[in-house]
């Protein structure tokens, strides 16, 4: 059997949220979980060049959990849902820590220039798009009381994580990391 790839129900601008609300696709909402969408393909593009398989399989342990982060932006806290769903917590937020801890990464001495190795650029990229996707859903939280301000938490440390990563791999490859120096 044969399945388009298209339903065409979003063609006028909108699009349905979990429970079937309607929205604007240009919503902060929309934005926001659209922003996590990006940022796990970014964590892909990562993960797929990168050789160390811890670090490939701490990826794609937050690849998982982006999947959750998307659902729960999607999903007003107040939204009729067929199911429960299981949202971004406290519990996310120290695995995030612990993971962090676990590295025992040596903290760079002055601000870090990204490109020494490919991998270490490509966590630095997925970092930045982190950031901008915590702004996104910041600006959500503040004009909607209805999304888990978790899920911002949660974007705050996980872009820690892949700067942490970032540091781990060029140390545990003996990369030198490019530093920049103010004149």
């Amino acid at each position: 059997m044969y399945v388009k790839f298209y339903t065409k129900s979003g063609d006028r601008g909108d699009t349905s949220l979990y429970g079937g609300v309607r929205i604007k696709k240009s919503e902060k909402r929309v934005v926001a979980y659209g922003g996590v969408d990006e940022l796990n393909s970014v964590l892909g593009l990562a993960r797929s060049s990168i050789t160390d398989e811890r670090t490939k399989q701490i990826l794609f342990t937050e690849q998982l959990r982006l999947f959750r982060l998307g659902a729960d932006l999607a999903t007003p806290l107040d939204a009729k849902t067929p199911k429960p769903l299981r949202r971004i917590s406290e519990v996310d937020i120290e695995e995030v820590e612990n993971t962090i801890d676990s590295l025992k990464a040596s903290p760079p001495h002055a601000f870090i220039v990204p490109g020494s190795s490919q991998e270490s650029a490509l966590l630095h990229f997925a970092r930045t798009v982190c950031r901008r996707v915590e702004r996104d859903v910041w600006a959500l939280c503040a004009e909607d009381t209805q999304t888990n301000t978790a899920t911002a938490v949660y974007l705050n440390r996980l872009s820690s994580l892949l700067f942490t990563l970032a540091v781990y791999i060029n140390q545990k490859t003996s990369v030198a990391e490019d530093y920049w120096h103010p004149e």
